[in-house]
């Protein structure tokens, strides 16, 4: 079965500014989606499904990578994954542990299901629409599995906002002491990449929630403005300069060191169209 190939790597390169963008996606999606809530709740529903089932297709039907679209989808997969993320704890009362091993359980399966298929769950290697199309579905569920995780740390284990901040501030680091350490960097991202949600979505709450729950006061609807100014100014930024572009020299660098701090897949998870098969 053959699917659309792209000549270059789809996603950008994973450098300070990708990190530093995906949290403020991750705090507009949290603060934004309660903010439309509270406005109304079908425009929210309008806003959220809308603009993810747009964004995502417009995503999927290009042919090369751009941050303003790149990322304007990841913001609108934030706003609706923070919808339905926590759609089995208010319908069906499960507790928010629960729902983070059920997210954890269906992110292992698509990401066991996208390296048996393509031999690669490299986010450097997404050069072609199947391997895009694997590639959203995991980001979606890493946004789910986030949100369970920060809700059963602030309300299961009662930590608050300000405890949330240090314990995922410093669980995002060890991903990262791990690939220093040699661990393999695929798995590393992906880890660090889930922890972003958890992080991002207790700083919004704790500058957006009022000051009887522990918040900073400043209200979802300003908190979210601030994140979209920050988020479009850091976007165009990217758009002007090019700085995260994922180059084929650094690709085929990195395919012989194995380091994918530079922008590459790593030796140890080769592409599978990158072998000879029988």
């Amino acid at each position: 079965m053959t699917t659309r190939t792209f000549a270059a790597t789809k996603v950008p390169s994973v450098l300070a500014t990708f990190w530093v963008v995906k949290l403020l996606t991750t705090g507009i999606g949290e603060t934004g989606s309660d903010y439309l809530g509270t406005v109304s709740i079908p425009l929210a529903a309008a806003i959220g499904v809308g603009g993810f089932a747009v964004a995502l297709w417009t995503q999927l039907r290009a042919d090369r990578y751009h941050p303003v679209r790149y990322w304007t989808t990841v913001l609108a997969v934030a706003v609706f994954g923070t919808m339905i993320a926590d759609g089995p704890h208010v319908v069906l009362g499960t507790p928010y542990w629960v729902d983070s091993l059920v997210y954890l359980v269906l992110l292992g399966a698509v990401l066991a299901w996208w390296r048996r298929s393509e031999g690669t769950i490299s986010v450097h290697s997404i050069t072609t629409a199947r391997r895009e199309r694997f590639y959203w579905g995991v980001v979606l569920l890493t946004f789910g599995l986030g949100t369970a995780l920060g809700d059963a740390a602030a309300v299961d284990a009662g930590l608050g906002f300000v405890w949330s901040i240090l314990v995922f501030g410093v669980a995002i680091l060890v991903p990262w002491g791990l690939w220093r350490a040699g661990l393999n960097p695929t798995v590393t991202f992906w880890s660090a990449y889930v922890m972003t949600r958890p992080l991002g979505a207790s700083v919004a709450d704790w500058l957006g929630k009022g000051t009887r729950d522990g918040g900073v006061g400043w209200g979802t609807g300003p908190v979210t403005l601030a994140g979209l100014a920050l988020f479009a100014g850091l976007v165009t930024f990217l758009a002007l300069t090019h700085r995260d572009v994922d180059s084929a020299v650094d690709r085929a660098v990195d395919r012989e060191t194995g380091d994918a701090g530079a922008g590459g897949t790593p030796v140890d998870d080769t592409p599978r169209d990158a072998v000879p098969q029988r």
